[in-house]
């Protein structure tokens, strides 16, 4: 199962309520994309600060100009870009999802962060054996690199 599968709204009820509409609990569910892509005037009955993070969210992960968007799977692999990038800079596992609540009403729990992360970090160290073994010095590094800036 992807992370992007394990990331949910908060306050969905609470958001649900004021759109007066049911929304998944995921944050990438059809429905929930669906109310996000084309947001309109359903998001005026959102306060302010909520619609702020909802419309970033949006501008942030669904921007693609895809004909099939937002199901061509950009947004998920924006989200999981953020989610290096956070941690690339340092943060862990619990800052990550505290983090991506502050920026997106988001959230995760703690422990599909650090599997994700511990995830990655499996999958480049089997990419730097391989490279290893296909003698190809450079791919070795680069992912050697990335796997000890996914490793903190």
């Amino acid at each position: 199962m992807a992370i992007t599968d394990k990331i949910y709204v908060k306050n969905h009820r609470q958001l649900s309520s004021q759109l007066d509409t049911n929304i998944p609990k995921g944050a990438f569910k059809g429905a929930t994309l669906d109310i996000l892509f084309n947001g309109g005037e359903n998001l005026d009955k959102l306060d302010e600060t909520t619609r702020e993070r909802v419309l970033d969210f949006a501008q942030d992960f669904m921007d693609c100009g895809c004909d099939n968007a937002p199901y061509c799977g950009h947004p998920e692999r924006k989200f999981i870009s953020y989610l290096l990038e956070l941690r690339a800079q340092g943060l862990s596992p619990s800052a990550i999802v505290d983090v991506m609540g502050d920026d997106y009403m988001v959230y995760a729990y703690e422990g599909d962060v650090l599997s994700f992360l511990d995830d990655g970090v499996r999958t480049l160290e089997a990419m730097e054996e391989l490279a290893r073994v296909d003698d190809n010095e450079e791919m070795r590094q680069r992912a050697k690199r990335s796997k000890e800036e996914l490793s903190g």
